[in-house]
């Protein structure tokens, strides 16, 4: 604990003077949209022009997690978990044996993770893995 007086944190009244003045200054000259507003069709444009935009192209789903077992291409196919860092791993051919190949790669990383949780808690929750893809 310091001696200081609680002025010390307060701005001096020329300090104050000086921030009400710039107060004014710092207004925008034209606001920007209202929620309620459209927004700019180049705003749109810029959407659509996004490769990403495309979801026909399997490859360019969420890096993966989204494919079904049948259209990925690595045949070793690894999870890890972010909360207890266990890695694991599964073959392609293996896990399109176990889940069938219409399974989701989400879907079957995170069965993985589940089966083998080391953090148990009890409460729904708290238990389970954090699973990220690689």
């Amino acid at each position: 604990m310091t001696d200081r007086p609680a002025s010390w944190r307060m701005p001096t009244r020329r300090q104050m003077e000086l921030m009400a003045a710039a107060v004014g200054r710092k207004a925008p000259a034209t606001p920007g949209p209202a929620p309620s507003d459209d927004l700019p069709p180049e705003y749109w444009q810029a959407l659509l022009d996004d490769p990403r935009a495309d979801g026909a192209n399997p490859a360019a789903r969420a890096s993966g997690r989204a494919l079904r077992l049948d259209e990925i291409p690595q045949h070793l196919l690894r999870v890890g978990c972010r909360r207890c860092g266990r890695t694991v791993e599964i073959q392609k051919a293996d896990a399109v044996r176990l889940y069938g190949p219409e399974a989701v790669w989400k879907d079957v990383a995170q069965r993985l993770l589940d089966n083998t949780c080391t953090i148990r808690t009890g409460r729904h929750e708290e238990d389970g893995c954090w699973p990220s893809y690689d």
